[in-house]
């Protein structure tokens, strides 16, 4: 759910902000227009709130397994990003883009591979460890 919340997020705030436009002025009464702007933007909210529920998600993803777990299967949404990038908002992608997207998907597969929580394990081992000396 972390990397759907995430990776659709970023989608809708591009989309939102595509739809504003460009900055093009950087006056303070352009800049005060292109927030209010974005900030009624209901798309952009949209953004707003799937990146909220990412935060969340990943928040809740880090209360059971490592760092070093989460992030790199965080990676998928690389993958997922793209995907809605070109289906959903026409971008181009180019050959090199798609390799480098299965790299890190294969990247994300190896890590899938790995047990999610070595911490619980490595001091429960140590605490054995530590017992059976005495």
């Amino acid at each position: 759910m972390m990397v759907v919340f995430g990776s659709v997020g970023d989608v809708l705030l591009s989309k939102g902000m595509k739809q504003i436009g460009a900055i093009s002025d950087w006056s303070p009464s352009a800049l005060v227009q292109t927030g209010f702007a974005t900030f009624t933007s209901a798309t952009v909210w949209l953004g707003i709130a799937g990146l909220t529920l990412y935060f969340v998600s990943y928040l809740l993803v880090l209360s059971w397994a490592d760092f070093s777990f989460v992030l790199p299967a965080s990676a998928a949404s690389y993958v997922l990003v793209p995907v809605l990038g070109f289906t959903l908002l026409g971008e181009a992608v180019s050959p090199t883009r798609w390799a480098g997207i299965v790299l890190i998907a294969l990247g994300v597969v190896f890590v899938g591979f790995t047990p999610p929580s070595t911490t619980r394990a490595n001091s429960r081992a140590v605490s054995s460890a530590a017992g059976a000396g005495k």
